[in-house]
């Protein structure tokens, strides 16, 4: 009845984490899970300036007294 209710609660989880663990290394329906590794890309792709990034610049480059 107390580990049903320590599963039902996520606080009182905290409080015994070693619990948790052990329960989840003997969890079947973790261990038939999937997974893959994922990592990040090695360079990041340089997106080609859009009109929104040319206008912007065109409003900053404007007097303070022209901009809407």
């Amino acid at each position: 009845m107390q580990q049903a209710q320590a599963c039902a609660n996520p606080f009182a989880m905290m409080l015994d984490p070693e619990r948790i663990l052990r329960a989840v290394e003997a969890s079947e329906r973790l261990n038939h899970l999937h997974s893959r590794i994922c990592r990040p890309l090695d360079k990041a792709v340089a997106a080609a300036p859009s009109a929104g990034a040319e206008f912007d610049l065109l409003v900053d480059g404007l007097p303070d007294d022209e901009r809407a």
